[in-house]
């Protein structure tokens, strides 16, 4: 499948800013089953871009910006090669054991209601088995919306709710499934996902949980199916904010009003 993205996050601020510095991590990576065919990053004020690398391995561009600064737009557009495999994950860089991911964060935490149900619904004789009937069991229980996600819920108070985006959805999967055992993180990246008729208008995120002896493997509770050639990969981290397309810090007062708008399109590979 090739994949057309465009990204656009625009920053409107109530005073102007003496200075930005902001992480982006939004450069996909290459895999066996994911090419980056074309990629760039704009940004509309004048400033200076410099790649890196952040210490789960992802690839970031620093953004250094001089004010005073009253807005600023970061737009992001490029093609994406991607092949079907199932959701298992071939071909990327791992700087850290699978054990690592067992670990739990604030947005991640499980309460004995969210470790029960994980209990109760990942059933199956294998692991994989298991954790697909996880996954299941999840996209069943909730109501997939669009809104932007509340700003530090975590996966506890994401499960008591009846509707959940993406990243809370991800988040829920994350947390039942290191309850279960299974080390697994948040992935952030783009999907070409018409869940309610209409394409999502921000980043997308799922979860990717590692099984002995295949390695680590994306699941998207959005849908209920492993995340396949629809899905761009672009970060990871132990939860959302370890993945964030941006990330970073302002100097200056006032406030600061934040706009997404995201399109992915299938495009005829020729």
């Amino acid at each position: 499948m090739r994949l057309s993205i465009d990204h656009r996050t625009l920053y409107r601020f109530s005073a102007p800013q003496a200075r930005l510095v902001q992480m982006l991590r939004m450069t996909p990576g290459d895999t066996h089953d994911q090419t980056i065919a074309t990629w760039r990053i704009d940004v509309d004020c004048d400033a200076r871009l410099k790649a890196a690398v952040d210490g789960f391995g992802n690839s970031v561009t620093m953004l250094y910006a001089a004010g005073p600064i009253d807005a600023i737009e970061i737009c992001v557009s490029g093609e994406v090669l991607t092949n079907a495999n199932a959701g298992v994950l071939r071909g990327a860089s791992e700087r850290f054991p699978p054990e690592l991911f067992l670990r739990s964060t604030a947005l991640t935490d499980a309460d004995d209601a969210l470790t029960d149900f994980a209990r109760e619904a990942a059933v199956g004789t294998t692991a994989l088995d298991r954790l697909h009937a996880l996954n299941r069991a999840i996209h069943g229980r909730f109501t997939f919306c669009l809104q932007r996600p509340v700003q530090g819920r975590s996966a506890a108070h994401a499960f008591a709710e009846p509707r959940a985006p993406g990243r809370d959805l991800a988040h829920i999967f994350i947390a039942a499934a290191r309850a279960i055992g299974a080390p697994a993180r948040y992935v952030s990246g783009y999907g070409k996902l018409d869940v309610l008729g209409t394409s999502q208008p921000s980043p997308h995120g799922w979860a990717e949980a590692h099984i002995e002896g295949l390695g680590w493997v994306a699941f998207d509770p959005s849908i209920g199916l492993c995340a396949g050639e629809d899905h761009v990969r672009v970060s990871i981290g132990l939860d959302s904010d370890g993945a964030a397309p941006v990330a970073g810090s302002r100097l200056g007062e006032g406030d600061e009003q934040l706009a997404v708008d995201v399109h992915v399109a299938e495009l005829d590979d020729q």
